[in-house]
């Protein structure tokens, strides 16, 4: 286990599953079919599908593949929310916007450091293993309070732009929604 794992592991909060599934749920019901959170959530949902893709995968053949597909789908979600989503956590809630920035990033370095191990080897399965831990806490933040809190705060036109550019951005970085 590398020095950086290590750091991920001791500095993110293992939520429970039902505390993540609780979370979901409330910003499910939260969201308004369509509209930039419910685009979110249903993100959240192919990127847990994606772990669970990667993680089923036994062979180098299976396993590169869904680890781009996963790689893919997390830089083009992240970069719709960073171009989107995290501005106006900017003006709202600063320390989350910055934190959030951060995991993020965490995140993309990981796929990049995963990407270069042997897929058959343990530290890729840990690896893979770690990576996810930290999206779900990073997932559970965002369902649980961050944009909860900005779902909650904006104006309706303000929504409504979020909407439409989420959209756009997510199309832009090929992570729309199939």
């Amino acid at each position: 286990m590398s020095v950086m794992d290590k750091l991920i592991a001791a500095v993110t909060p293992p939520e429970s599953s039902e505390a993540r599934a609780k979370a979901r749920e409330e910003a499910r019901q939260t969201a308004v079919s369509g509209d930039w959170l419910d685009q979110i959530l249903t993100h959240h949902e192919q990127i847990d599908a994606a772990f669970d893709k990667a993680e089923a995968a036994t062979g180098a053949t299976d396993r590169t593949p869904a680890l781009k597909e996963l790689g893919a789908l997390l830089t083009g979600h992240s970069m719709a929310e960073e171009a989107v989503i995290y501005p106006q956590l900017s003006h709202e809630h600063k320390g989350p916007m910055g934190m959030s920035y951060q995991e993020q990033q965490a995140a993309k370095v990981q796929v990049a450091l995963l990407e270069a191990l042997d897929p058959l080897s343990r530290d890729w399965v840990d690896k893979l293993g770690h990576l996810r831990g930290a999206v779900a806490h990073h997932v559970y933040e965002e369902e649980g309070s961050r944009f909860l809190k900005l779902h909650e705060e904006l104006p309706a036109h303000v929504q409504a732009h979020m909407t439409q550019r989420y959209r756009e951005e997510t199309t832009r970085y090929g992570a729309s929604l199939a």
